[in-house]
């Protein structure tokens, strides 16, 4: 892990659980807080530690099985490569998603003396006081002054992605009228990718293409083979785009992000509805088999501020302001720590200032 004794700008250490959700949204808001706009508002505090990668802590039974975040000598529940990485110096920032994650981001405030501003994403099942601020979606209901709730799942794509994907797949942008995504995700604790879904969804993106419709689809680790398989025949037979991993070329979803008219998701990652939605495409919800209380609630968010509408067969478009919560809870952090650590004045005398030399 690469690590310096100083930065430009607080340190920050990302820590997540090594569940691939949590460590995209603690990888979102590090990138909306990273952006040259804003760190310019923080560059001023000088932090030290800072970890260029991912701190990734897992901790293991007894520990495990205890409720709340009171752990007893958090450190040994770790495996020793990972207990030896968790040192000081401590950051400026720690940002860490997870159930999991929380005894420890609550021990690096103590750890700390308090210097650290410590960032939980998700509910941590304990009292949010405990934590400097609390990030949760609107749908967990958890309320308190230093409790932050957002719609779904921050998600963010940074500047430099962006105009590289751009470049990337520039011949894309020929191709924007009429263009859908198609997002699969799979099976999870609360839905499952059932063979009836795949078909029923396939029967309707085959209509889409004989209307016109560009289709690109893509697969996440969770798709069921069967699916990727029967997607992958599709897509041959209607002449999509189609991509499930590194054997079908470099990775297109953010380009095909970019370049598309309207976005299919299915029902079980916020993740990727709220990637849909962060770039403002119509977001059209695809159902699978199961249900869950909390994501019944998410989906009627998304919906309700004009990010989605569910999926009928038929594509709709319409306009709405892009959904952007990582740069929200950025500008949130920006603001805790602006409190912490004031800007300097700058000099009186403007004569003292250097000015740029531009030749």
């Amino acid at each position: 892990m690469t690590e310096s004794t100083g930065s430009l700008g607080p340190s920050i250490w990302a820590v997540s659980d090594a569940r691939a959700g949590n460590a995209a949204q603690v990888r979102a808001i590090v990138s909306a807080l990273t952006e040259t706009r804003r760190w310019m508002q923080i560059a001023h505090i000088q932090g030290t530690a800072h970890r260029a990668e991912p701190l990734t802590l897992q901790p293991r039974a007894p520990w495990t099985w205890l409720p709340g975040i009171n752990w007893p000598a958090p450190r040994l529940a770790l495996p020793p490569d990972q207990r030896a990485e968790l040192n000081g110096p401590w950051p400026s920032i720690w940002i860490a998603a997870g159930r999991r994650s929380a005894p420890y981001t609550v021990a690096a405030r103590g750890w700390s003396g308090g210097q650290t501003y410590t960032v939980q994403i998700l509910d941590p099942k304990s009292d949010p006081s405990a934590f400097d601020l609390v990030v949760v979606p609107e749908h967990d209901a958890l309320s308190g002054p230093n409790v932050l709730r957002t719609v779904g799942s921050p998600s963010h794509f940074s500047e430099d992605a962006i105009e590289q994907a751009g470049q990337i797949f520039a011949d894309l942008a020929d191709e924007r009228r009429k263009s859908v995504l198609v997002i699969l995700g799979g099976d999870s604790k609360t839905h499952t990718f059932r063979r009836k879904d795949a078909e029923q969804l396939e029967a309707q993106i085959e209509k889409l293409a004989s209307e016109g419709w560009r289709v690109r689809i893509t697969t996440s680790r969770r798709t069921p083979v069967s699916v990727v398989a029967s997607m992958r025949a599709l897509a041959d037979r209607i002449g999509a785009q189609f991509w499930a991993g590194s054997d079908d070329g470099p990775n297109p979803y953010l380009g095909w992000l970019l370049y598309s008219d309207a976005a299919i998701v299915t029902e079980d990652s916020a993740n990727m509805l709220c990637d849909a939605a962060w770039h403002g495409l119509p977001v059209h919800i695809a159902r699978l088999s199961g249900k869950s209380a909390k994501f019944a609630l998410f989906h009627e968010d998304l919906i309700a501020r004009g990010c989605a509408r569910w999926f009928e067969g038929a594509l709709n478009q319409w306009d709405y302001e892009p959904l952007r919560e990582a740069g929200r809870v950025a500008d949130q952090i920006i603001e805790h720590l602006l409190e912490r650590h004031p800007q300097p004045d700058l000099p009186a005398n403007n004569d003292k200032t250097p000015m740029p030399d531009w030749d």
